[in-house]
């Protein structure tokens, strides 16, 4: 069994498995010469080209997990929402969905013909010798998209509905959960053979909040999966018991030092944290914080070393390799 599987069932090895999220993306120029005039939700639903682009920082760093190329505003684009992601600011909606009646509208549609991602997933599976990690936006993240109709600094359009009206928030959250859920059932389907979900805003929220306008979806995504499942949120130093308790490995951000998430969430493997700034320092500044997460991860039953955020679009693709040889160097 490979590396990241084992030490996502709690199987501790000589030297952390490594992925990085984003890996697969702008820090590659292969990765701008594929997608050449074509727009990323575009390249997300062309079967060959998201195979390619999923099999790309695997060929070239050597990575144990090769995470699928998509975004996590597919399911909603295969829903029929209008959404398109812009240069600089990310996924953009026609029309944000902020009233009830607008709430009851959106989650009338039934998730899309997905065949589209498994097909994909397939094709880079069938090319690789290590895992095709599938992934999905959490409901919250999803949700505050769709509230906000773009990014959002405070969420507070999201956060306003949520209190103002708890009912349309749950239909809003249960729709968003059941869409992401089908978008991993469809990865794994082509043979993903472990997910992680994201959820990017959840650091917006309060603790008490996260508990009860949130956690029971994202759990709903989680529970039952036929593959190991990891969860992953930014900002959520006070949330990590609570987002570790439905899944198999508790992603971490580079905040929280690891040897602190692994006190609040005893018996369970971790991901992280490397500090994405670093990967632009000196490499012996890097190497050496590379060291410290690896030593601190020690502190769980098992470890994945990942970035405690995803790859920056300027980073130096030749860092990523080198970091990836140093650590497999150490087994």
């Amino acid at each position: 069994m490979q590396p990241l599987i084992l030490a996502a069932q709690g199987d501790s090895q000589a030297t952390p498995p490594v992925w990085f999220m984003r890996q697969a993306g702008r820090s590659l120029p292969e990765y701008r010469r594929a997608r050449a005039g074509t727009s990323m939700l575009e390249a997300c639903l062309i079967p060959e080209l998201a195979a390619e682009l999923t099999l790309q920082p695997v060929r070239r760093h050597g990575v144990d997990g090769a995470v699928f190329f998509s975004d996590i505003v597919i399911p909603l684009k295969l829903s029929g929402v209008g959404v398109s992601i812009v240069s600089g600011r990310g996924p953009v909606f026609e029309a944000p969905t902020r009233t009830r009646a607008e709430v009851e509208a959106l989650v009338a549609r039934e998730p899309g013909d997905m065949r589209v991602i498994s097909t994909a997933v397939a094709l880079a599976a069938q090319e690789l010798k290590v895992p095709v990690i599938g992934f999905g936006g959490a409901p919250f993240t999803l949700a505050a998209y769709v509230v906000e109709g773009q990014p959002s600094r405070d969420h507070l359009a999201a956060r306003t509905l949520m209190y103002a009206d708890p009912e349309a928030w749950s239909m809003l959250l249960g729709w968003c959960a059941r869409l992401t859920r089908a978008f991993l059932e469809a990865q794994i389907a082509g043979g993903a053979q472990i997910v992680q979900l994201f959820d990017s805003w959840a650091g917006a929220l309060s603790r008490a909040d996260y508990e009860r306008y949130v956690l029971p979806y994202s759990r709903a995504v989680l529970r039952g999966l036929p593959v190991p499942t990891i969860h992953f949120g930014v900002g959520t130093a006070h949330l990590l018991d609570l987002m570790g308790a439905d899944a198999d490995v508790l992603g971490v951000d580079y905040r929280t030092p690891l040897r602190s998430a692994a006190a609040l969430v005893p018996g369970k493997p971790l991901q992280g944290n490397i500090d994405p700034a670093l990967l632009a320092a000196p490499w012996e500044v890097l190497a050496e914080h590379v060291d410290d997460v690896i030593a601190q991860g020690k502190a769980a039953p098992a470890h994945i070393l990942n970035l405690g955020h995803g790859v920056p679009a300027h980073t130096d693709p030749d860092v990523l390799t080198r970091l990836v040889a140093y650590v497999k160097e150490k087994a």
